[in-house]
């Protein structure tokens, strides 16, 4: 995997400006915070995306992925506002869970998830190396 630093561009803070990997592409769902049975424990934003996390950390295991393959995050949020307000609490999720790598990311304000109770959804894609 090779991040994509265009030379004099000002380094990106918390994500990468492009990825170029190959190896066995791994496509995730958008993930919502809710549990592996489909049950919110909790309406707070950066407690969803806690848990949106886990759950793509567990669709990747199943690949044969962790979080280090991921090449691309697509972030949902309802609320940008929300989405900034909890960037601390967010960051420390994301560094205990995703760790210290910082993909390609969008982050798209919208006007609505199909759950009622998700305040975010997530996408990625990974890419598993070659052997």
């Amino acid at each position: 995997m090779k991040f994509l630093q265009p030379p004099g561009w000002v380094r990106p803070r918390g994500y990468s400006n492009g990825v170029a990997a190959n190896g066995t592409t791994i496509a995730v769902s958008g993930m919502i915070g809710w549990d592996a049975e489909g049950k919110f424990h909790t309406a707070d934003f950066a407690g969803q995306v806690r848990q949106c996390l886990l759950n793509i950390v567990a669709v990747l295991a199943e690949g044969g992925a962790r979080p280090e393959h991921i090449v691309r995050m697509t972030w949902y949020v309802l609320d940008k506002r929300e989405y900034m307000g909890a960037y601390k609490e967010i960051g420390a999720a994301y560094r205990e869970i995703i760790g210290q790598h910082y993909p390609a990311m969008t982050a798209v304000q919208v006007a609505g998830l199909l759950e009622e109770q998700a305040r975010v959804e997530i996408e990625v894609t990974a890419v598993v190396p070659a052997a």
